[in-house]
């Protein structure tokens, strides 16, 4: 069976949307960054840094619904609602099918 980048990243919104802090932490390898752009920029490395981030984006800002998928260039992106507005974040992907790289913020 082969890696499916789209279904990773509904996989990782299913996960998000639930709360499932274990699941999310779960699709990044250990090396992954994410540079995020939603309420001031910001970077975050390795997976305690990680896991620190999304404790606080699951309590301040949970996601709702999904509003658009697609292939981007290096992987998928996905656009959502988050407090009523929308949140684009591009995904890239290691060999294993773990997310190594993130972006997000407002979808312009």
């Amino acid at each position: 069976m082969s890696f499916d980048p789209m279904a990773a990243v509904v996989d990782w919104l299913d996960a998000y949307r639930s709360g499932d802090l274990e699941s999310i932490l779960g699709l990044y390898s250990d090396i992954a960054t994410i540079e995020c752009g939603c309420g001031g920029a910001t970077t975050i490395n390795g997976r305690e840094a990680l896991r620190a981030y999304w404790e606080q984006r699951l309590r301040d800002a949970p996601a709702a619904s999904l509003n658009d998928l697609q292939p981007a260039r290096d992987g998928v992106a996905v656009t959502y609602v988050c407090h009523g507005s929308n949140v684009r974040a591009d995904f890239e992907f290691d060999a294993a099918g773990q997310i190594f790289f993130q972006t997000c913020g407002p979808s312009n």
